[in-house]
């Protein structure tokens, strides 16, 4: 992949396997990528601006060093992806009917970021700035919520999180009040929503 163009602009890319290949240091701006995978492959030190990714595969793919900056993600599978090691200057998502299981954001800034239609099982967000951002409709199953950033966010429409107020920062984020065992799980608390 030596002799590969580095810069990609407008471009589509569409049904491409990348799969355990290595995928290094390119540009690629304002570019569609449309049931590609990258799953398991490299893409240390690329930097992806305004790009959207459409049905595609990203599971287990380092990322050390990579950029995103408003990249947009459409039913994607992310699977075990460690975001905390992307480029900090390059780091500005959303998601839409995403798989991104397993996956860590640890000490990152996703503030504002929207996460619509998502299932996040057991995806660490510690010491994450999540401020502002939305989960629309999202499993947060077994999701780690430690000395996080929640100030804002809306988690109205998500299912199954797990967030203890005393290791948190929740000034005005927005629950449903069917929701609220998940703030109080530690408690032990028989809810009754019947009465």
């Amino acid at each position: 992949m030596t002799n590969e163009i580095k810069i990609h602009e407008r471009k589509l890319f569409e049904n491409i396997d990348y799969s355990e290949k290595t995928l290094r240091d390119r540009e690629f701006y304002k570019c569609k990528f449309v049931g590609c995978s990258f799953s398991k492959s490299d893409l240390i030190g690329n930097s992806f601006e305004d790009c959207t990714f459409d049905k595609c595969d990203f599971s287990m793919a380092k990322i050390k060093g990579a950029g995103f900056l408003n990249a947009n993600f459409k039913e994607c599978k992310i699977l075990g992806v460690d975001f905390s090691e992307c480029n900090k200057f390059m780091f500005s998502f959303s998601f839409y009917n995403c798989f991104l299981d397993y996956s860590t954001f640890f000490g990152t800034k996703l503030m504002k970021t929207k996460f619509e239609k998502c299932s996040l099982k057991e995806t660490d967000f510690s010491e994450v700035n999540l401020s502002a951002s939305i989960f629309f409709d999202c499993d947060l199953t077994g999701a780690r919520f430690l000395n996080t950033n929640l100030e804002k966010v809306n988690f109205r429409t998500a299912n199954n999180y797990s967030i203890d107020p005393e290791f948190n920062k929740l000034k005005k984020a927005k629950f449903s009040a069917f929701n609220l065992e998940g703030l109080l799980y530690k408690y032990q608390l028989d809810i009754d929503y019947n009465d």
